[in-house]
């Protein structure tokens, strides 16, 4: 249906179908509204990383509506076309795996994903860094494990316009690691 849409478009048609998934669901602190974290994801994408194109910025903010909703990947096929659906599945783990499993394979993903898929996993560890101030500390640990785990996957096979990305992720990485560790 609406992968027939403008390209342009896509995002906007994005942000409502977030928000209408995500409605009743909150983050880790159980206050803040979860769908508030994909809006920030895409702005990352947009504002801090400079990233324009409609699929990223549509992918951005449905990023985890397979994995954290009852969207499935034909719901998104149907309504954004093949590249978003492709791109939301691979930022999908395969919760049908035991949990080490589902990481490793998860990691792999990441590692041979495309470049905009790369970018938008950033977007999502930079806002989880920065969301984690809220979190006590086990689960900041955590989430700094699973950032640099998902940063080292990431690494390989960036062009030119995304290492600045990535490069930014590492560096607000490396300052949550001083911090914790003080």
């Amino acid at each position: 249906m609406s992968h027939a849409l403008p390209l342009e478009l896509l995002p906007f048609e994005a942000a409502a179908f977030a928000a209408r998934v995500h409605r009743h669901m909150l983050r880790k602190d159980g206050q803040t509204p979860y769908v508030s974290h994909v809006f920030r994801v895409a702005l990352v994408v947009r504002q801090v990383f400079g990233f324009d194109d409609p699929r990223m910025l549509a992918t951005a903010l449905l990023h985890d509506t397979i994995e954290d909703t009852s969207t499935d990947y034909d719901d998104l096929f149907e309504r954004f076309g093949p590249i978003v659906a492709d791109w939301v599945a691979t930022l999908t783990k395969d919760m049908r795996l035991p949990h080490e499993a589902r990481e490793v394979a998860y990691v792999q993903a990441l590692a041979a994903a495309a470049w905009p898929v790369k970018v938008i996993k950033l977007a999502d560890i930079y806002d989880n860094l920065n969301d984690a101030q809220q979190l006590p500390a086990a689960a900041q640990r955590e989430t700094l494990h699973k950032s640099r785990r998902y940063l080292d996957a990431l690494r390989d096979n960036l062009p030119p316009e995304a290492q600045s990305a990535w490069q930014m992720v590492d560096q607000r990485w490396r300052e949550w690691e001083v911090r914790s560790s003080v």
